[in-house]
């Protein structure tokens, strides 16, 4: 809020708002899904823009809610959400697509690594804009990701229930990060900023997650 606040603008929080019900879906209940989003578009639908600093719930909306709809087989959902979901933006989107701005007016005098979120690759196909924000940010110094675009293994339930897997994709993510000796690992989610430095903990890495809206938030 604060960064949009510093960028002239007046940001609303509806305490209404609840889970997307991204988790029901993913674990196969899309049925049970459906409430959250008749609720989501409901408590959002009188807003002009929506943003989120989740690529996974913006890939949501926009992608999985019309599907949730046609399930339900219920009509004035699929209305509601025709209308809604092309109003909901992931941060990086709002900034470059939506407002037209890059340089956010960010200090941030540190070494860090971005991660590309699976949803945000391959859903909402976000490409360079977080790393075109990143760039413009003083005194960053910015560094390549090996491997970048392979997932970090949590993928919501899949890291429950394939624990193994997801443990063993952790570990070739934190040789990339570890690999490039930043200080910080950025992301759009904090889903993948939660394994990921779950990870970095438990080895006492010394590097640590920051999401990309505290890092274009800060000015000191």
């Amino acid at each position: 809020m604060s960064l949009l606040e510093r960028l002239g603008h007046e940001v609303v929080f509806p305490e209404e708002q609840t889970c997307c019900g991204q988790m029901h879906a993913n674990s196969g209940y899309d049925l049970e899904a459906v409430p959250l989003a008749r609720r989501f578009v409901r408590v959002f639908d009188e807003h002009d823009v929506i943003v989120t600093p989740s690529g996974s719930c913006a890939a949501m909306v926009r992608d999985g809610y019309p599907r949730l709809a046609d399930l339900a087989g219920d009509d004035a959902l699929a209305r509601d959400v025709a209308a809604v979901a092309p109003r909901v933006h992931e941060l990086s989107e709002l900034l470059v697509d939506v407002l037209g701005v890059e340089d956010v007016g960010a200090y941030y005098p540190h070494r860090v690594t971005y991660h590309p979120t699976c949803h945000g690759l391959r859903l909402l196909k976000v490409g360079e804009r977080p790393l075109r924000l990143l760039r413009a940010v003083r005194g960053i110094e910015l560094v390549e990701l090996p491997d970048a675009l392979t997932c970090c293994g949590f993928g919501g339930t899949f890291a429950v229930k394939n624990a193994d897997t997801s443990a063993a994709m952790l570990t070739d993510k934190l040789r990339a990060v570890l690999e490039t000796r930043a200080e910080i690992c950025t992301a759009l989610d904090n889903s993948c900023l939660l394994h990921i430095g779950g990870g970095l903990s438990r080895a006492r890495a010394g590097t640590r997650t920051v999401h990309l809206a505290e890092i274009l938030a800060s000015t000191e």
